[in-house]
């Protein structure tokens, strides 16, 4: 016999889309933080000038790290209801594989690199990409009920 769902219980996909916008939070969050962040005081605004990586491996810029802490906000907004996480991660995820084709066909050197974006960053999103789009379909999906016999 299964429990009733409380109000307070959390989805699947509610329970991702709180995970992944807190994760998003924290690395916005990060992206300001010298040590963490490598080549800290060449971060710019929002060119792809800026030598500032995450971890030494993604490159950042003020712009890219706000960016982050909204999409973080926006998660753990939108994990309220089933729909609206489902929305998040397959929405997020869209924009998540856009960001990894335009950092693709970008020069990287380029003042259309303006986030900016590096090769980390290109498969890092291609993975956001792929990997939220699969949550929200996957912690959605119907099953069929099994015949009682």
């Amino acid at each position: 016999m299964t429990t009733p769902r409380t109000s307070l219980a959390r989805s699947p996909v509610q329970q991702a889309a709180m995970l992944v916008g807190v994760v998003f939070l924290l690395v916005g969050v990060l992206g300001f933080v010298p040590g963490i962040t490598t080549n800290y005081d060449t971060m710019e605004f929002a060119e792809h000038h800026s030598q500032a990586e995450l971890l030494g491996l993604f490159q950042v810029s003020i712009l890219h790290n706000l960016v982050h802490l909204l999409f973080g906000i926006a998660g753990i907004a939108m994990a309220g209801a089933a729909s609206t996480a489902r929305t998040y991660l397959v929405g997020g995820g869209v924009v998540y594989l856009a960001l990894w084709l335009y950092g693709l066909f970008i020069d990287h050197d380029s003042a259309a690199n303006f986030v900016p974006l590096n090769n980390a960053d290109n498969w890092l999103h291609f993975v956001l990409g792929i990997g939220m789009i699969a949550l929200g379909f996957l912690l959605t999906r119907r099953t069929k009920p099994t015949p009682r016999r």
